[in-house]
C-alpha cells in the first residue's frame, strides 16, 4: 500500500513558503535558523512526539532538472519540507505532534502558506494532508517491528555484545551463572528513550553504569 511498509507509515509533506518582500529575515531564513537552533538526541520534539522512528525537516529552494534532453524548471515558491517515518495511522501521529511538540508546529508551519495554527487540530490535520505527497516507492528499514521493539532490539543487541566482550575468558560454570543474572537485569531493563545516540547501561553483570 502506498505510503506504507509493513506496521510503518512513510510521510512526506511539501508546505509552500510565505514569500513576503516587507519580511525580513525572510521566513525561509528564519526556517533555517530555527532548525539550526533545534537540540538532538531525547530533546529534539520529535523524540518527544510518539512513535517516530525518524523525522527530517529542509527547505527546497529549488529543483535541477537532469532529464535528457535538459531544460531549465523552477518552482513558484520555496517549500518547507518534512519527511517522517512512524508508526500507526496519520491522524493519531499528526494530533500526537500537536499535543507533544505544539509550540515547534507553530514555529515550524507559521512561515508557511496557509496553516491554520494549532487551535484547531482537526483543522491541522486537514492542512497537513492537504499539503502531503503520496508516498508512492517507500522503503522501510523496519517494517515489521514498532518502535518500541526497535528501541529494544538495539538496547539488547549493545548489551549482549558487551557481555560477551567481558566474559571471554570466564570458566564455563562461571559463565552459566553470570548469563543467568544476566538475562534477568536485561529483561528488567527500562526501555530506552527515543533519540539517544547510545543506549543506556544499568546492568551491573560484567560491567559498569554509563
Amino acid at each position: 500500500m502506498a505510503n506504507q511498509n509493513g506496521v510503518m507509515y512513510g510521510l512526506t509533506i511539501f508546505s509552500p513558503i510565505i514569500d513576503d518582500d516587507h519580511v525580513t529575515p525572510s521566513h525561509d531564513l528564519q526556517l533555517r535558523e530555527y532548525f539550526a537552533s533545534l537540540p538532538t538526541g531525547p530533546e529534539s520534539p520529535f523524540a518527544q512526539a510518539p512513535f517516530t522512528h525518524l523525522a527530517r525537516l529542509f527547505v527546497l529552494d529549488d529543483v535541477v532538472f537532469v532529464g535528457k534532453p535538459s531544460k531549465e524548471e523552477h518552482l513558484k515558491s520555496k517549500y518547507l519540507i518534512f519527511e517522517s517515518n512512524f508508526d500507526g495511522d496519520l491522524d493519531t501521529y499528526l494530533m500526537g505532534l500537536v499535543r507533544y511538540a505544539p509550540e515547534h508546529v507553530d514555529a515550524t508551519w507559521s512561515h508557511c502558506v496557509g496553516y491554520p495554527g494549532i487551535a484547531d487540530a482537526a483543522a491541522f490535520v486537514r492542512y497537513m494532508k492537504a499539503c502531503q505527497l503520496e508516498t508512492t516507492f517507500y522503503f522501510a528499514a523496519v517494517n515489521s517491528q514498532t518502535l518500541t521493539q526497535t528501541l529494544k532490539a538495539l538496547q539488547t543487541q549493545r548489551l549482549v555484545a558487551e557481555f560477551i566482550a567481558s566474559h571471554q575468558a570466564s570458566k564455563p560454570a562461571a559463565l552459566q551463572h553470570a548469563f543467568a543474572a544476566f538475562l534477568m537485569e536485561l529483561r528488567a531493563q527500562p526501555l530506552p528513550r527515543p533519540g539517544r545516540a547510545t543506549i543506556e547501561r544499568t546492568l551491573q553483570t560484567g560491567g559498569h553504569n554509563e
